[in-house]
């Protein structure tokens, strides 16, 4: 198993703004340092807690402060943007990494920004369909362009001048195009079927109960047999919400305290699923109750937290019940303690990891 950095965030309302983005930024760069493979962040304009606002120019912050670690958008919000922006901007942006660069993509799920760049009351999955499929149809045709779908209309007939350059989008480094991941964020997702047969891969979110996880497997192998694709354990990325200290005491505190950062980021996310009618992800079944889905339960249920040798069992226990995987990816939360934060990704990496990958069966590696 590999380890990975995803990061939404999540931060205090009142956090100074420059502060978060600087810890942010510290997070990948120790993750860089610690050997972690890869490392995506997500963006949102209209939410003063996940307030990373744009993750390719957070990610452009990052190119010359990491070294080996490949950075991905996670996820760029297709519907919220225009398709000949995000293709030339993608491409600059793997040209700038030299390659190494994970194309993330969504429809993206929060309502206050579809509503504030005018989409709310629009097919957003086949906004995000068309998006996608025009950004790859830019990448791989000639200039001058005629690209005409329901949303957007792409051409520079008018304008080309080819002999100069002028009217002509730009291709990313890695052809066809930058390997394309999607995060699935619903149980049993056909998300993950189409995408696997299109080639892409899936991030399995993190507030995702683990029978939902575990359905997004055989949805990946529907999809890549659909394809004809040879299915790849080591293509699968699972995020989850994870602290890790020295002892005990410190390691409950800082995960279960009602100040905890873990708590704050639930708390946001189960009250933005609630109202938003998706009650469901935080359920370990279709038919519990939503009384019993309280902030207490989806912690206790969402989050792994102990000393190196706790977290590395409770690890290899959800990666039992969920299925082999390749990639963990280390969900970011707010450092309300910037010492305990950094530590906790240092343990993971030197202490937790190696004991897993020692107990674990050799299977994700070999399908790599």
């Amino acid at each position: 198993m590999k380890l990975g950095f995803f990061t939404m965030p999540i931060h205090p309302l009142g956090k100074d703004w420059r502060q978060c983005l600087r810890e942010d930024q510290e997070a990948f760069i120790l993750a860089d340092e610690l050997g972690f493979a890869e490392g995506y962040c997500g963006e949102h304009a209209t939410d003063q807690a996940e307030n990373i606002t744009s993750c390719m120019l957070f990610l452009a912050t990052l190119i010359d402060r990491t070294r080996t670690m490949k950075l991905g958008t996670g996820t760029v919000n297709l519907p919220n943007s225009h398709p000949a922006a995000v293709a030339s901007n993608i491409a600059m942006l793997d040209h700038m990494l030299d390659g190494r660069f994970i194309f993330g993509i969504s429809p993206g799920g929060l309502i206050s920004d579809a509503e504030v760049f005018g989409n709310l009351d629009q097919d957003r999955a086949a906004m995000f369909l068309e998006c996608i499929n025009t950004i790859l149809e830019i990448w791989s045709r000639e200039a001058p362009y005629k690209i005409e779908g329901k949303f957007w209309k792409i051409t520079t007939e008018r304008t080309l001048l080819a002999d100069i350059g002028q009217g002509i989008l730009p291709k990313p480094l890695q052809r066809p195009h930058p390997p394309i991941v999607v995060t699935a964020v619903a149980p049993f997702s056909k998300g993950v079927t189409e995408a696997a047969a299109r080639g892409w891969d899936p991030i399995s979110a993190n507030f995702l109960m683990p029978p939902w996880v575990k359905s997004h497997w055989p949805k990946y192998v529907e999809g890549c047999e659909r394809a004809g694709r040879e299915t790849d354990l080591g293509k699968w990325r699972v995020a989850r919400s994870v602290f890790v200290a020295d002892d005990l005491a410190t390691a409950r505190d800082y995960a279960t305290n009602p100040n905890s950062p873990y708590r704050f980021y639930y708390s946001q996310m189960l009250t933005k699923m609630k109202r938003a009618g998706r009650l469901e992800l935080f359920k370990t079944s279709r038919d519990m109750p939503d009384d019993e889905v309280t902030l207490d339960f989806v912690c206790d249920k969402l989050v792994t937290w102990g000393t190196p040798d706790k977290v590395a069992d409770e690890l290899l226990a959800f990666r039992e019940e969920v299925g082999q995987f390749g990639t963990l990816l280390y969900a970011g939360h707010d450092w309300a303690d910037r010492e305990l934060a950094r530590r906790s990704m240092v343990l993971l990496a030197e202490k937790v990891l190696p004991q897993v990958n020692a107990a674990s069966p050799p299977r994700a590696e070999a399908a790599e």
